[in-house]
Order: C-alpha cells, then structure tokens, then sequence
C-alpha cells in the first residue's frame, strides 16, 4: 500500500488554497448526481477542482465494461492528463452525489502554481499518484480479489476516510458493484468477501449506513492472508483468469492473444 507522504500532504494543502484562491472569481458549475464531468473522447483542456461532492473516474473496457479508477472528493482536482496535451479524453469523469467544481484551463493552472512556487511540489505529487496507480496494476496482477478488495477499503479509508479512536468512517456510499469495478471481480464475490469481513469484525456499517474500518485489524487479517497464500503458492483468480482487466491494462496483448486462438 503506498503511504501519502508528509510531503505530498502538506503540497494538497498549499494546492487547494492555492487553486481555492485562483477560482473565487470562477463560476462554479453544479453536476448532478450520477452525470459525466466529461466523457471519454472529449476534448476540453480543462483541470479540475472540487469544492463539493465526490467524483469517480472511469474507464470502459470496448466491450462495456467499467473499470473504477479513482475517486477524488472536496479539495481534490482531476482531470489533469490535459495538462499533458494528449488530446481527448482517455477517462470518463462522474459525480457521485451532486457536486460543485470549478474548471481551471492548463495554462492558468500552470500559471498559478508558478507564482505560488509550487510546481516541484506538484511533481512529487502527481509521483505519489503514479506510484499509487502502478501498486493498484502490481495489485491486479499478483493479489487475489479478496486481498485486493480489502486493499482498497484500506485506501479509502485513508484518502476519504474521518477516525475515530479504533475505526474511520468513510463518508461515502459505495455499492457493492462500484467496489466490484475497484477491485476487478464480480459483484457476488465483493458481498461475499464484505460479510466475510463484517462476521471478523474487520468493518461494520453505522446508523447513517457509512462503512466503518477498523484500519488495525483489517491490516492485520491481510497480513496473515497474505502469509497464508505465499504457503499455499496459489491465488483464487489470477491475472490470467480476468481478461477483462488484461485488455484495458495491455489492449495489444489482448488483440494477440485473440488472435492466436482465431490461428
């Protein structure tokens, strides 16, 4: 599990009072629930900010499928693969609940963090998300689902998450098949594997119908999970078994693979 750094922490912070200071003259625009910031193939040359809400960010298999990136909430921005010139949109962005963001364009974005003097602190931060994205593929790769799922319970926990004294609450609800498009597995084995973790104690649900982590004693259960398939030296369903997820992350080696079955 990649840790945020203090570092990149402190740089979120001085971010978003920076980027809150450059937009209080923006118009912010309200996105309904369940409605695309922007779609796949879009072209718009804007980064985003959030003032409000939560948005997720998706990306669909040719054959449909969805696949959940990340989700980012109030003070987060998004969208930033503009900054790279890459043209169109490679992601579709969804707000989960009524949300308020403000659009920055590349070169007032860039503009700002330079006269705040943070652009080697936005680098060290976009190197932490990267660092992030590539456990969350070494995770696909090498993890089974149930340690994958309680993976990103964990994360969640420690990106969205409020703590009490044992437990942090994420106050953020998830369906059991936006879980499923996470961690890469079906939405019957995330009920399965979520009651598995409610009988241990390792989560439980609150009377606002938040999900409680009890961070210590999932870590823990991983740990020994982990311990206890090295022993076996097997995996419930290895990266070769999910095609799906193998032909988002390595499209050309999936049309080969296709290919060699046609021969």
């Amino acid at each position: 599990m990649i840790q945020q750094t203090p570092e990149a922490e402190r740089f979120k912070k001085q971010m978003r009072d920076s980027l809150r200071h450059e937009t209080l003259k923006s118009r912010a625009v309200t996105i309904p629930r369940h409605a695309n910031v922007y779609t796949c193939g879009d072209q718009d040359g804007m980064v985003y900010f959030i003032e409000a809400g939560q948005i997720k960010l998706l990306l669909l298999s040719p054959q449909g499928k969805e696949c959940l990136l990340a989700i980012h909430s109030a003070g987060d921005i998004f969208g930033e693969l503009s900054l790279a010139g890459l043209g169109a949109r490679h992601e579709t962005a969804v707000a989960m609940k009524e949300t308020t963001v403000k659009q920055i364009p590349c070169a007032q974005f860039f503009a700002r963090l330079s006269r705040d003097s943070l652009l080697e602190a936005f680098v060290r931060y976009l190197a932490v998300r990267i660092a992030g994205q590539q456990q969350v593929i070494a995770n696909l790769v090498t993890v089974d689902s149930e340690q994958r799922l309680g993976k990103t319970l964990l994360q969640l926990a420690r990106t969205l998450g409020k703590k009490d004294q044992q437990s942090t609450r994420i106050e953020l609800k998830l369906s059991h098949d936006e879980l499923s498009e996470m961690v890469g597995t079906t939405r019957p084995r995330i009920s399965l594997f979520m009651q598995r973790f409610r009988n241990l104690g390792l989560i439980e649900t609150n009377l606002d119908r938040f999900l409680v982590i009890n961070e210590q004693k999932l870590t823990d259960y991983l740990a020994r999970a982990i311990a206890a398939g090295h022993h076996r030296g097997s995996r419930d369903d290895s990266f070769q078994t999910r095609p799906v997820i193998r032909q988002m992350l390595f499209p050309k080696l999936a049309e080969r693979h296709i290919e060699s079955i046609r021969r």
